[in-house]
């Protein structure tokens, strides 16, 4: 198929790897859950089972194994004769592969990077769905002195700020003057992690930009707003220079202080432990990735997730951040309540993020978000994913910057 490359054999052999793998845990947990309520021993390991039982799964796990190894031996031979599936093997990445691979990664990205596989995102600087070559972009002339960064959200890619006809980037360039460039990164890694990576990508990008950079501006939609404020914090600690250089920052419905439907995922966690019977399967739950686990409270560092169980739920702990200093940040917050609705309903937010949360709002005053007044903007009538093709998000976007 047109969609497919080399690699991406390999990466799905090894995912079904994977999967047969977790099959196996759940099926002898569930084993190891019967055996127990009859009260008979059980593994060494918790949700393992012993004797003969024990030995027919790990029979099962060692040809898996085995299986995988062959595979993937196989399939790295075949590749120089099917093609490398590099980014210069084709002239337009398919959109329909980047978005499948996107919300892999979204779900499981942790795993598939943590497990070297091939259909790990790298984090890139794209222009047109290809990593931006700044050379080239020089010598057409194309590179103005007004730089825009965009980082998009959960389970979604660089080309998908297009939506419905419409892209911020490309028309905030009509509109002002910015040269767009767009992040794709690998959504299911911690957002400090991709914040931490994301901010050495800034630093050379502004240091290799083909002509003075006049003013630097960067927009973010959802989660792509944690993985800015975690990347503007490691640049203050590392003295990176490009914090100093950062004009405006422009938030779309970012949950800076969580959103509910993670918190509720978190409940399944705790309902499907909570019998010996379901417990196995709780490893469903827990398929989520460490960053939508992040969404959970809104984790932009390190210490607000080491050395804990994402999966264990637990009140708020996160170290406050504040918004970058020098920076004008702004916000944009949406509602699918109209603008007279009850006030109850405006409040419940786009369908993913609350009001609250997008406006950096938080009962406890350290936590916080202080956006001034003309800097934070409610839109009516708009959920999550239409803060992207919006006519009055994107009239109110060029109203902010043009200033």
């Amino acid at each position: 198929m047109r969609q497919l490359r080399a690699t991406d054999a390999r990466g799905v052999a090894r995912l079904a790897t994977l999967a047969t793998a977790g099959v196996t845990d759940i099926t002898e947990g569930v084993h190891r859950s019967v055996l127990g309520s009859m009260g008979l021993p059980g593994g060494k390991a918790a949700g393992r089972t012993r004797g003969l039982t024990g030995l027919v799964y790990q029979a099962i796990r060692a040809a898996t194994r085995l299986v995988d190894a062959g595979l993937q031996a196989a399939l790295l031979r075949l590749e120089p004769f099917l093609g490398r599936g590099s980014e210069a093997d084709t002239a337009t990445p398919p959109p329909e592969r980047e978005a499948v691979l996107a919300a892999l990664n979204g779900v499981m990205g942790d795993r598939l990077a943590a497990d070297g596989n091939p259909l790990a995102l790298p984090m890139e600087l794209r222009q047109q769905g290809r990593r931006i070559d700044l050379a080239a972009l020089g010598a057409s002339g194309q590179a103005t002195g007004k730089l825009l960064l965009l980082v998009h959200g959960l389970c979604m890619n660089d080309l998908q700020w297009q939506r419905a006809g419409h892209d911020h980037g490309a028309h905030l360039a009509q509109a002002l003057g910015y040269t767009p460039v767009y992040v794709r990164y690998n959504t299911g890694l911690h957002a400090s992690t991709n914040g931490r990576e994301l901010a050495g990508h800034i630093e050379a990008l502004l240091a290799d930009w083909p002509v003075p950079v006049q003013e630097f501006t960067v927009l973010v939609h959802s989660m792509g707003g944690l993985v800015m404020r975690s990347a503007c914090q490691h640049a203050a600690d590392a003295g990176q220079q490009w914090l100093g250089r950062l004009d405006k920052l422009v938030f779309l419905g970012t949950p800076h202080h969580g959103a509910p439907l993670e918190r509720a995922g978190n409940w399944v966690d705790v309902i499907l432990g909570s019998t010996p019977w379901s417990r196995p399967f709780a490893r469903l739950g827990q398929l989520r990735s460490a960053g939508i686990t992040d969404l959970r409270y809104g984790h932009v560092q390190d210490a607000d997730w080491q050395g804990h169980d994402r999966f264990r739920r637990s009140p708020d702990t996160r170290q406050p951040l504040p918004l970058p200093a020098g920076v004008a940040c702004y916000a944009v917050a949406a509602t699918l309540a109209r603008q007279r609705s009850p006030v109850a309903e405006r409040l419940l937010g786009d369908g993913l993020v609350p009001l609250a949360s997008a406006l950096g709002q938080h009962a406890r005053a350290e936590h916080s978000l202080i956006f001034d007044k003309d800097r934070q903007w409610v839109v009516y009538g708009v959920g999550h994913m239409q803060l992207l093709d919006s006519p009055r998000v994107a009239q109110q976007l060029v109203q902010w910057l043009a200033n």
